[in-house]
């Protein structure tokens, strides 16, 4: 299947996925969540496949989602097109996910890292959700997911005060496995999926499956509540000036409605 926003290939028993926009530091668009949610699928149904890898590029995992494309949308527009329905796809996946994440995560790109199994993490990823900034909040796992993996007290101050979380002190909380050079976390990612892959495939998909029954009980509920607490912030004059604000390089002014 031919993709425009990412890249997608076999590396041995590992399907690798490497988001594709550079130019926008790999804002997550409509086009890029749904193709990488299609390559991850196409990957979960292919036998020769037993893990698989999502990365960006060094200087950015992901860097938020764009901004430009739902600065104007209404809640109804939202709630609508759904665009969130599309992370919520890769719970769906039965073969483990790794994330290789280097540079920034931000947004939507911690979003979708959390999201994964496993996080490889360089030394230079910063991780942080910084929605708060432009006037809404995190929609896709943000809140719920950080609060699971760090503790709610570091979620709160990343969330309420966009504190972005090093490397270090990403590994120091719970929310990456491991933490390795820049020149080999892509190396790294790929080195533990195959022997993942190289495991009984009925049993690793098992494993998955149970571990995430035990973190994931009544996450399904949560994440409902956060992505419409998400979307109606899409009817606030706040959410418009906060995202206006962002494309236009300046600092926000608030009216609290």
């Amino acid at each position: 299947m031919p993709y425009t926003t990412i890249l997608a290939e076999k590396r041995g028993q590992v399907g690798l996925i490497t988001l594709n926009r550079p130019e926008a530091m790999n804002a997550l668009n409509f086009t890029l969540t749904r193709e990488l949610m299609d390559a991850l699928a196409e990957f979960d149904r292919d036998d020769s496949v037993g893990a698989m890898v999502v990365t960006g590029n060094q200087k950015a995992f992901a860097a938020g989602a764009d901004i430009k494309e739902m600065a104007d949308k209404t809640v109804v527009e939202m709630h609508d097109r759904d665009p969130i329905a599309n992370f919520g796809r890769i719970r769906t996946i039965r073969k483990p996910v790794i994330a290789a994440v280097s540079g920034w995560a931000l947004g939507g790109g911690c979003e979708i890292a959390m999201s994964c199994d496993m996080i490889v993490a360089s030394e230079t990823a910063k991780f942080g959700q910084p929605e708060i900034t432009i006037g809404v909040m995190p929609g896709a796992g943000g809140t719920q997911r950080l609060t699971r993996a760090v503790g709610k007290a570091i979620a709160m101050e990343m969330t309420l005060n966009n504190r972005t979380l090093t490397a270090d002190e990403a590994l120091r909380h719970g929310l990456v496995n491991r933490v390795v050079a820049a020149e080999t976390y892509l190396d790294e990612a790929l080195k533990l999926a195959q022997e993942i892959a190289a495991r009984a495939p009925l049993a690793v998909r098992s494993v998955k499956k149970m571990v995430n029954q035990a973190d994931e009980r009544f996450l399904g509920d949560a994440l409902e509540e956060e992505k419409k607490e998400f979307y109606n912030l899409f009817a606030t004059e706040d959410q418009k000036e906060g995202m206006r604000a962002f494309a236009e390089k300046r600092k926000a002014e608030w009216k609290g409605k």
